[in-house]
Formats: structure tokens, sequence, C-alpha cells
């Protein structure tokens, strides 16, 4: 299998205990460590990189994640697709808690987190319309629904900075203006896979009713949001081998590295993903 695939996932050791021949390596990468180890095992033929955001004894807080060396190890892997799954609250009634939600898009809300690659000398100005993976997300879909889980088709998520959660004013704030779901660790690893190549999708995993979106929540009951938790891992581990079972064979046809393209002031159009990795020595 060698120190290579081409599939990531950001997610702790309940993905890959499932799994035989799993490899440990450790990455190297220009932003400093990643959050732990790369564990690298096949699925039906693929080959799969996991990695914990928060470290595998979960010691990381959404705020600390040094989301660059996460998403330039899992490039630096040679992965094209990433399955981003994460917890996360709700900001409406219709979206209860053990729910899947799809993503479509996100809001930033967090402050001072490092998220760009392109710190200079190149510039480039990605566009994030579009972040999330659509051919990725179909897949997620179809397998959530086959899985008997109730699942959302798009949404979106506010991602706040953490660790605290939100006040009652700030959740009816965002639920006001339309957003679904609210996470702390979606920004900016979405938007950094998109900037190194990588298509990506997000299955948000909804434990709780954020405060402020029913009467009379006060705040999040933290045995019930457990409970939940546990239930959404031990199906969002199944969820997740089937949908690399179904990622399509060619991945490069998603045409995430397409979006890279820029075009400069004399007119050349440049990949700076491909500049960046060259003068780094991937």
């Amino acid at each position: 299998m060698g120190h290579s695939a081409e599939i990531g996932v950001f997610g702790g050791s309940g993905f890959y205990s499932l799994l035989d021949e799993v490899r440990e390596v450790k990455v190297d990468t220009p932003y400093g460590a990643p959050s732990d180890s790369i564990f690298l095992a096949e699925v039906d033929g693929r080959r799969v990189a996991f990695l914990p955001r928060h470290g595998r004894r979960h010691t990381i807080p959404p705020h600390r994640i040094n989301y660059r060396a996460n998403v330039w190890a899992m490039r630096a892997l040679g992965v094209k697709a990433v399955i981003s799954p994460c917890a996360a609250g709700s900001l409406r009634r219709d979206v209860a808690p053990g729910d899947f939600v799809v993503c479509d898009q996100f809001v930033d809300r967090t402050s001072g987190r490092a998220d760009t690659f392109f710190d200079g000398p190149i510039v480039s100005h990605l566009s994030s319309a579009e972040t999330y993976d659509p051919v990725l997300r179909q897949v997620a879909i179809d397998v959530i629904r086959e899985h008997g889980i109730p699942v959302h088709e798009r949404g979106t998520v506010v991602v706040i900075q953490g660790p605290r959660f939100s006040t009652k004013a700030e959740s009816r704030w965002f639920s006001d203006a339309g957003w679904e779901v609210i996470n702390m660790t979606q920004y900016p690893e979405a938007f950094l896979c998109r900037e190194l190549g990588m298509a990506v999708v997000n299955i948000s995993l909804i434990t709780d009713y954020d405060a402020g979106v029913l009467e009379g929540t006060e705040a999040v009951d933290a045995l019930s949001v457990l409970e939940v938790f546990e239930r959404n891992a031990a199906r969002i581990q199944q969820v997740v081998l089937d949908m690399v079972r179904r990622f399509p064979a060619d991945l490069d046809a998603l045409g995430a590295r397409e979006a890279l393209a820029v075009t400069r002031g004399d007119g050349h159009v440049i990949s700076p993903l491909d500049v960046r990795l060259f003068e780094t020595g991937l």
C-alpha cells in the first residue's frame, strides 16, 4: 500500500478500528505537526487515510487545531477527496437530534485561525461559493438514506470560534438568518481542503438543539448530548466506510484541482498548488 492514500477522513479510531492492517504514519508539514499520526488502511481496494482532528484522545479543542497541518498532511499523502464528519447543534426545530445534515454552505464566525495556504508570495483568491463537492454530497445523501438515518440534503453550517457555546441571543440570531447547523471545526478545514485541490464533503451529526432554538431551553444537556453522540458515532462509521466504497473511481474528475487555476496579471493561468508543492518538495 505504501505511504499514500486517495481518500481522507477526519475522524478518530472508531473508523479504522473496524479495518484490518492499519498502518500508522507520521507526516511532517511546513505548518508544524498535525493533530496526530495518520492511519492508513484499505476499504475494498480504496486507500484511505484517517486523521483524528482533535487527536486520538480528543485533547485538542477546536480553536487550537492546526488545520493547515492536518489538511497539508492529507494532500502530501496523495489524498484527492476528503470526508469531514462533525458533531453539531441544530438551529432549526425540524432538524432534530440524531439527524444527519449534508451541508452545502458554511458561514465563518471564527476569529484568529490560520485559514489559508496563500500567505505570499503566491497570491490566490479562491472562490468559496461552492466549497462542498456536489457529487460527493449526493453519495453521502444516498448512503445515509439507505442506512435509514433521517437526512437533510442541504444546510448551512455556521462555524463559531469556541470553546464556548453560543448565547441564546446569538443562537436566535443564527436561526433568524435561516441557517440550520452550528459547529466549531468546519472552518477553515473544509476551505483549506479546497485550497489544496481536494474535493470535500461534510456530514453534520446533530447532537442537540442550540440554546434559544426551543423555548425554555436554557443550556445544552450534557448527558442527552452524549447519548445521541454515541448513537451517531456508531452510525457514521458504517456510513463513511460505505461512502468510500461508492466514491467515483476517477477522483480527478470531481474538478477540485481545476478550481485552483487563477489568472495572473501577465495573463498566464497557473495552479498555485503545483507551485507551492514544488517549492516545498512534495
